[in-house]
């Protein structure tokens, strides 16, 4: 069978509220991203492992607060003033360990942005303390910010998730393709990412259908990598 040619293109990621689906391992992060106004100190980590949903939440929030978006590794290229007039989510802080410059400006901003009546949400895998800041006084202030974590996915969140996934990419998958996935693929959002990558390449590559048959394939070629 020819093979056709694919393209590396990004998939068009759905980020409103709607398209973030509530379970009891997310409900408490949902239910504090839509009473942002009432934030103790006016701030907030949201803190969870890759691909839990920061991002989406931090969009969600910045439709609700009219807050601009930043990666912290960004920071330094900013004109911090000027952002600190108006809520911002600051994301991937664990980014910026080590790099000396990048903390200053978040320091400053965080300052300067609580001094202006902003809110400020920060994003980040695990506690803070575990991020690698290096500056004291930046580390301190993260350290003092109300934290509210995403967890592992249960059954329906892995579910939700994987149609996401799958939706934002236009496919189609068959039927059973998500009850097998749930039940044979390793549980975290991270993987859920992979596979449906994977799936998508093969798919349009082989000019195949996402099927539970392709399904398989896909873990039994990821668990040979690993």
């Amino acid at each position: 069978m020819a093979r056709q040619l694919t393209f590396d293109l990004p998939a068009l990621q759905a980020l409103g509220r709607d398209d973030f689906f509530v379970s009891p391992n997310n409900a408490g992060a949902v239910a504090m991203i839509e009473s942002w106004q009432n934030w103790p100190s006016r701030k907030l980590l949201l803190i969870g492992p890759e691909g839990a949903g920061k991002t989406h939440l931090a969009h969600v929030w910045a439709s609700l607060s009219g807050a601009a978006i930043v990666q912290a590794c960004d920071l330094t290229e900013i004109d911090i003033p000027k952002l600190a007039q108006s809520p911002v989510a600051v994301e991937n802080i664990p980014a910026i360990a080590g790099l000396t410059t990048a903390q200053d400006a978040l320091f400053h901003l965080h300052n300067l942005a609580l001094a202006e009546g902003q809110s400020l949400l920060f994003t980040g895998t695990g506690e803070a303390q575990t991020w690698g800041l290096t500056l004291p006084d930046l580390l301190s202030r993260m350290q003092g910010t109300p934290a509210v974590a995403l967890g592992a996915p249960d059954d329906d969140l892995l579910a939700a998730v994987l149609m996401k996934l799958f939706a934002d990419r236009q496919l189609n998958p068959r039927p059973d393709v998500l009850a097998y996935l749930t039940k044979h693929m390793e549980r975290s959002f991270s993987a859920a990412r992979a596979i449906v990558a994977d799936l998508d390449t093969i798919a349009l590559s082989e000019g195949r259908e996402v099927s539970r048959k392709l399904a398989s394939e896909v873990l039994e070629r990821q668990a040979d990598l690993f």
